[in-house]
């Protein structure tokens, strides 16, 4: 009898929780309703099927459970969650704005649901990239008749894309904010047409509005312009207008070769992404007077590779005169030899030349004619700006050398724990601590390790962690700063090290805080957190508006005149000094700064 009872037992536990593991796998993977419906009601069927083949066969037993995995992956595939664009704004029917006419045409976009911000999306600023115009400069947008109703976001660019499920999963172990709901079972689309901008404005309108215009990042590789952390709703609330756009990556926007040089009228090659983001500049001049923007008072912001983006804006004679002051988070090109996201002509050629070869490409009519969807896992060998004489003619330490930039006025700095995502699953212990820093420093290997000697399996984990940060993203600032410094640009830095429920510092966490988009109920975020992001945003819109954070009631942010004064952004809110620079000192010596 007891035998009877604990298999009994035993079947209700197992079956109930493979039950439950369906849902939550229809759920993560945003299936449509459909789909749990269906999965709710096969449980059903299974557990009487199961029940009145209680004194029959193992073996029937045994098809019942295989029947029952296999009619629910059915439902799975055939529920998936379809493709279809973001709306601009959360919410059903949202009430719409007044037609506001641009160079090429009428738009009209939608409010929030508080009525207090307008958002305009997916305006096109330059010819769908397909067809012949693969690896073209971006050439002007055709003007539209009628109204565009800019209530969605365009596709993301063309990028690799993760699963469903594994964004799910993603933001349940990373972010730690993944939400059930019925509202977002579907995926958003990617596609080379991609190229448009997104505009938000305070609704109560305005005039000579100072303007934003945001580049996100991804690595030059993936990312989109719609996402919730930098959304432009928290700083059109504060009277700014905001602008980001979608640009080319990967494969489709810094593809280098020769032939594509001597196609161009211009003799480029291996820049596209960056050209697509100064036509969205020059955009931005031609239009934002229409939002009630002022096109003369124009903020440059970008993250991650973006913000690589921005460093090398600031010296492309392209860009001159497109924008007045700069907003680098968590990167830079300034250094000798950047890091990540830039390489020389040669290089990018050699690598241009060797995908050629591997699709069996002789020309680029022949690379042109495959479909996108076969190029776009050469994201990872395609993702560096160039120097490739029009949109850059040198690298950007080159231009300030000299003395040649684009920004009057810069506000740029870097989190505590940048490395943390990107050594998740190769950090270091005392089994391999002295061969990884030996690997990367070479001679200089024994000055570091005299820096950081590690002594623990934490402590090894902890300095690598902090090494490899300093090497890939805070030392580029380092270098920033002094060049800045030498050409009299003003420029305030800082550092974010607070922590939360979700990010905290790693990668990419300062962003809700400084775009003001900290939702209101996330219990992820104290009391401290809410007040941090205000201090955070005041000092971003004082500087958007006039090149200077500072404002009554802030703590007096110093400007950065030595390369070691940052303002630190924690339980406190308070000027530190740069406790890194002797490790830098090394990284110089490595990269052959020249002061």
């Amino acid at each position: 009898m007891a035998h009877e009872k604990g298999k009994t037992a035993g079947y209700i536990l197992g079956s109930g929780a493979l039950y439950l593991l369906m849902l939550a796998l229809t759920e993560l993977n945003q299936n449509r309703v459909a789909g749990l419906i269906l999965t709710a009601l096969l449980g059903v069927a299974f557990w009487v099927l199961h029940h009145r083949m209680a004194e029959e066969k193992r073996r029937k037993k045994a098809l019942l459970w295989l029947g029952w995995l296999l009619v629910f992956a059915l439902f799975f595939a055939v529920t998936q969650p379809p493709v279809r664009p973001v709306p601009a704004v959360a919410g059903k029917d949202p009430q719409t704005t007044e037609i506001v006419t641009l160079a090429d045409g009428q738009v009209r976009g939608v409010k929030t649901a508080d009525g207090t911000v307008e958002v305009f999306a997916g305006i096109p600023y330059a010819k769908p990239p397909v067809g012949d115009l693969r690896w073209r400069e971006p050439q002007d947008p055709e003007p539209w008749q009628g109204v565009l109703q800019a209530d969605h976001f365009a596709p993301m660019s063309m990028q690799p894309v993760r699963g469903t499920l594994y964004q799910s999963l993603t933001r349940i172990v990373g972010y730690h904010d993944y939400r059930v709901s019925f509202t977002d079972n579907y995926r958003a689309p990617v596609s080379e047409d991609s190229l448009y901008v997104n505009v938000w404005r305070p609704a109560n309108g305005g005039e000579n509005l100072p303007v934003l215009v945001y580049i996100h990042g991804g690595s030059l590789q993936t990312g989109q312009p719609w996402y919730e952390d930098y959304s432009g709703e928290g700083l059109a609330r504060q009277g700014v207008i905001v602008v980001n756009m979608g640009y080319r990556l990967g494969v489709f926007g810094y593809l280098a070769d020769e032939e594509l040089a001597a196609e161009s009228p211009n003799g480029t090659t291996g820049n596209y992404g960056l050209l697509d983001q100064i036509k969205a500049l020059t955009w931005v001049r031609d239009n934002a007077a229409a939002f009630g923007g002022d096109p003369t008072n124009v903020t440059l912001a970008g993250e991650s590779a973006g913000a690589a983006a921005v460093s090398a804006l600031c010296t492309s004679p392209l860009a001159a005169g497109l924008f007045q002051k700069a907003v680098l988070e968590s990167s830079t090109v300034a250094s000798v030899k950047p890091p990540h996201s830039f390489r020389l002509l040669d290089e990018a050629l050699e690598s241009g030349k060797t995908l050629k070869n591997k699709y069996r490409c002789a020309t680029i009519a022949e690379l042109r004619a495959l479909p996108a969807a076969k190029l776009v896992g050469e994201a990872e060998t395609q993702h560096h700006m160039t120097v490739d004489g029009y949109a850059l003619t040198e690298t950007p330490y080159e231009s300030y050398r000299r003395g040649a930039h684009n920004e009057t006025a810069a506000l740029h700095g870097y989190n505590r724990e940048e490395s943390a995502a990107f050594i998740l699953f190769d950090g270091a212990d005392m089994k391999n601590y002295e061969k990884k820093v030996r690997g990367y420093f070479g001679d200089a290997a024994d000055e570091v390790l005299a820096l950081y000697p590690a002594g623990t399996n934490d402590e090894a984990a902890r300095y690598w962690a902090e090494i490899w940060g300093a090497v890939f993203f805070d030392y580029p600032h380092y270098c920033y700063d002094r060049l800045a410094a030498a050409n009299g640009i003003p420029v305030y830095e800082y550092h974010f090290e607070k922590e939360n429920g979700r990010l905290g510092p790693w990668h990419s966490g300062e962003q809700v805080y400084l775009y003001g988009n900290i939702p209101p109920r996330s219990r992820l975020y104290d009391d401290r957190d809410r007040a941090l992001s205000a201090e955070m945003t005041a000092y971003f819109v004082n500087f958007i508006k006039t090149g200077d954070p500072n404002g009554e009631g802030l703590p007096r942010w110093e400007r950065n005149l030595t390369g070691v004064d940052l303002m630190n952004f924690g339980v406190t809110t308070g000027m530190a000094v740069e406790r890194k620079e002797a490790l830098y000192r090394i990284l110089d010596r490595m990269d052959g700064w020249a002061a």
